[in-house]
């Protein structure tokens, strides 16, 4: 049976065609909770407080929710599993006059380690999955390691953690690793601006997957809505790229963050070239790139300038050794990546900006600015060389060859 994105061919078929091109594929799991039961069922709930969900506001009373999923349409082709009211703690309910509550099942109560946000913040939507619940575990572990042997996944996104028990993950993922492709790579939505929220959370799932940078990215939104009064300098400060690197995640933007999404924090467009300078030409070990940033957005946003040329750049020129080059100015940021093909980006939030470089082992070469290649500053017999940065932009240099190697691949970016 076919859905809107395709069949089980076509999908399979995508996966394998992405690896065939050396693209690991990552799946997007989704275990909080079910929506689209098939019946209804008639137990007994609590009303919660959706402000606090800790606090009752009615005791138990009967209610008639959606919470049976028998797929009849499978006939238990792959699995005979069937989901009732017992195997979640809670779910919402629209009553007769269009009120929605939060209810908590007889006999339930929310998952421990989860965030403590609005008193337990379990329950996100749908009827929530109860991970307490041994037969639920069971067919966790069943559908998961039956999923990764059918498409052969790398490696998992992992969706709405602050909602999920953060004990069940390391015992899945490692059943996981050792199932079908053995995926390896995990990259988990824990979203919290609060980066001592998200290495507690590492603490507590035994720092078995990487974690999206939310708070580097709130910082890339503050820092283009600031009319220039950001200090570009503390840019990484208390983010999990600067504090634990091998566990974060960069990003600028994702779907969750658009205008008119639930998570809206939208980078303003004007900065969204220096925000993917700053995660993929500096330290972070795993940026990543959203989908409409590359090709656009239907709502009218084109691809962000410059984008795939400084994908090219870190694939093909750019090294871990970062110097910093940042000095007094709170407006300008600039480093080095050191190497063989040395790369320097200058970018500023506000005016015009320059900076002196001095690298002796660089005397006589010539740079171009990917953004500008007008602007072919040299290095002097000394090794110094001036470059510079037009208002509220980016200058990106590389030697004058790389710039022709970039050339040569830029057809392949159409």
């Amino acid at each position: 049976m076919a859905t809107k994105y395709g069949t089980r061919k076509q999908y399979l078929s995508a996966i394998s065609g992405l690896q065939k091109r050396g693209i690991r594929v990552l799946a997007d799991i989704v275990l909080n909770h079910r929506m689209g039961a098939d019946k209804t069922e008639t137990l007994q709930a609590r009303t919660v407080d959706p402000s606090n969900r800790s606090r009752i506001l009615q005791d138990l009373h009967p209610v008639t929710v959606w919470t049976d999923y028998e797929f009849p349409a499978r006939q238990g082709k792959y699995s005979n599993f069937h989901w009732h009211w017992r195997h979640f703690t809670g779910t919402d309910c629209t009553d007769a006059h269009g009120s929605r509550s939060i209810l908590m099942f007889e006999g339930k109560n929310w998952n421990p380690h989860v965030s403590g946000e609005l008193g337990n913040f379990d329950y996100v939507m749908g009827a929530d999955v109860d991970f307490s619940s041994e037969e639920v575990l069971q067919e966790l572990y069943t559908w998961g390691k039956w999923y990764t042997e059918t498409t052969g996944v790398n490696g998992f996104r992992l969706d709405s953690l602050k909602s999920i028990d953060s004990h069940f993950f390391p015992q899945w993922l490692a059943a996981m690793h050792a199932t079908g492709n053995h995926p390896d790579l995990t990259l988990g939505e824990y979203w919290s601006g609060d980066v001592f929220v998200l290495k507690n959370y590492l603490n507590d799932c035994q720092r078995c997957m990487r974690l999206l940078d939310v708070p580097l990215h709130y910082h890339l939104q503050q820092a283009a809505a600031s009319n220039g009064h950001y200090d570009i300098r503390h840019l990484f400060n208390y983010t999990l790229t600067d504090t634990d690197p091998d566990h974060a995640a960069a990003f600028v933007d994702n779907h969750d963050t658009q205008p008119g999404q639930a998570l809206e924090s939208w980078v303003m467009d004007w900065f969204r070239p220096q925000a993917y300078a700053s995660i993929l030409l500096n330290r972070s070990r795993m940026p990543v790139v959203f989908y409409g940033d590359l090709y656009g957005l239907r709502r009218g946003n084109p691809p962000v300038p410059f984008l795939r040329e400084m994908m090219w750049i870190r694939a093909h020129l750019l090294t871990p050794n970062i110097v910093d080059l940042y000095d007094e100015d709170p407006q300008k940021a600039c480093w080095m990546a050191w190497g063989p093909h040395p790369v320097i980006v200058l970018f500023t939030i506000a005016d015009w900006k320059q900076q002196t470089v001095s690298e002796p082992r660089l005397a006589g070469r010539t740079l171009v600015d990917i953004t500008d290649p007008v602007n072919t500053p040299a290095f002097d017999r000394q090794g110094q060389v001036t470059i510079t940065c037009r208002p509220g932009g980016l200058a990106v240099y590389v030697l004058k060859e790389d710039w022709q190697k970039l050339q040569k691949a830029a057809g392949r970016f159409q």
